[in-house]
């Protein structure tokens, strides 16, 4: 007999003990990432050879293995493992680490940066995660790991300038190694083993499935403003580190800058994400969030040699860009079928981390060409191009996915099954997957009739 887990239910010791774990582990390693970006810029200036336009490229490559990496990886975590694929990552991670902490060139710094892109471990993270916790649980396992990696930005960007005051960029790269052995100690000794690996669609790449993914229109403009919100993110890291030093801004002080600034946009955003989703006016936020980060550029564009103008564009920046992090994931769940959404998410992960390629490319050759402000008259265009994109988004379904176990089902009677399923008050749509014994349901949790789906699956 199969029965249906409360939604609501809290996780296992086990399971909370499983994402905790593996939340610290992405942490750490973004949190390595997150450092540099706001202090590359700055001593940069101290590395032979250096240019904008490698200034840029150094600070964004690693997007790029990234990109071409991150689905071969999951789809190998499948075969040979998921600990192994990770550690494996995080070894590269590592090398790039050193490679950059020992580097006096920006040659150097590039190579580096390169391999910490290699270490492509997001998708075998997810998967592991995926058959560490259970199917009604793993929802709230990706959401505690996308938190995770939050925090890491915001300590990041505010720590990272605080370390190299003290040591300079080599030990940002140096302290960055050393929390990715901690990372890797933590999954071997840490980090339990799973029983058995199993494809999750819900959690994983699926390249069957892409031709799916890609050729829905409102996944699309989601893919498209992930690209752009980041390209622009990375593209104003080139230049407002830089800037704020040229106007006043002492070394080593960053972080009075930082801190408030991410602390406030924070707190500033959260009545907004309540509206998005309890009051479910998710597309007004968003077009609105997407105008604040054009409204920013713009007056970024304007604040040549005045901090306090800097520092509040740049405050109405992470205000922007905070909510739409909150929100695209969001979005994204919500538009994707509930057996596509691996395959979205895998699909969006690669276009962030092209946006942050080309981000940093742009930005330094830009910043060389033209000059700092023509960086931000572009991030400004491209932010007006994903509003016009954004437009004619369908208002999105406030539906949660659920996922329900069914394991020993009978194919003959998935067509009843999935039928009852949706006579079920708040169940909006059903798929069966009979190979994997997993329920792919989307539901109205305001509307839906726990009581009576799991009648109807105990008795399936």
């Amino acid at each position: 007999m199969n029965t249906v887990q409360d939604i609501t239910s809290p996780m296992t010791a086990s399971e909370r003990y499983a994402t905790f774990s593996l939340a610290g582990i992405y942490a750490l390693r973004m949190l390595g990432l997150f450092m540099i970006l706001p202090v590359l810029s700055l001593f940069a200036q101290q590395l032979e050879g250096t240019t904008p336009a490698l200034l840029g490229l150094a600070m964004s490559i690693y997007g790029l293995p990234q990109v071409l990496l991150q689905i071969p990886f999951g789809l190998l975590s499948d075969r040979i493992g998921r600990k192994k694929v990770i550690v494996f990552g995080l070894l590269l991670f590592l090398i790039g680490s050193v490679i950059a902490a020992l580097s006096s060139t920006i040659q150097g710094v590039l190579v580096g940066r390169a391999f910490q892109g290699a270490g492509a471990i997001s998708s075998a993270v997810m998967a592991l995660v995926a058959d560490l916790t259970q199917e009604v649980h793993r929802t709230k396992a990706m959401a505690t790991i996308g938190i995770s990696i939050g925090l890491s930005f915001g300590v990041g960007i505010v720590v990272g300038p605080i370390i190299a005051h003290f040591g300079g960029v080599q030990t940002v790269f140096w302290a960055t190694a050393a929390l990715t052995v901690l990372a890797m100690l933590t999954l071997i000794w840490v980090v339990p083993n799973p029983n058995r690996l199993k494809l999750h669609r819900d959690a994983e790449f699926v390249p069957a499935q892409m031709f799916q993914a890609l050729k829905n229109p409102d996944l699309l403009r989601l893919d498209y403003g992930i690209f752009i919100l980041h390209m622009i993110l990375m593209a104003i890291f080139v230049v407002i580190p830089t800037d704020m030093r040229n106007v006043g801004l002492a070394a080593g002080h960053e972080w009075q800058v930082y801190l408030p600034v991410f602390v406030l946009s924070m707190g500033l955003v959260v009545p907004f994400i309540i509206l998005a989703e309890k009051k479910r006016k998710m597309k007004a936020v968003f077009l609105g969030a997407i105008s604040v980060i054009l409204l920013a550029e713009l007056g970024l564009s304007q604040t040549a040699g005045s901090l306090p103008a800097i520092i509040a564009c740049l405050g109405l920046f992470f205000c922007g860009f905070n909510l739409l992090e909150a929100t695209l994931p969001s979005l994204v769940s919500k538009t994707a079928p509930a057996d596509l959404k691996g395959t979205a998410m895998g699909a969006y992960s690669s276009c962030q981390f092209m946006g942050l390629f080309i981000g940093g490319l742009v930005g330094g050759w830009f910043k060389g060409a033209y000059g700092e402000t023509a960086v931000f008259l572009f991030c400004a265009a491209a932010a007006l191009s994903w509003l016009l994109v954004a437009l004619r988004m369908t208002p999105p379904r406030y539906l949660a996915n659920m996922l329900i176990s069914l394991d020993g089902l009978d194919a003959a009677k998935a067509s009843d099954l999935a039928a009852a399923m949706l006579a079920v008050s708040g169940v909006a749509e059903v798929t069966l997957s009979v190979d994997d014994g997993v329920a792919y349901l989307k539901v109205d949790s305001q509307l839906l009739d726990k009581t009576a789906l799991q009648a109807v699956v105990a008795g399936a």
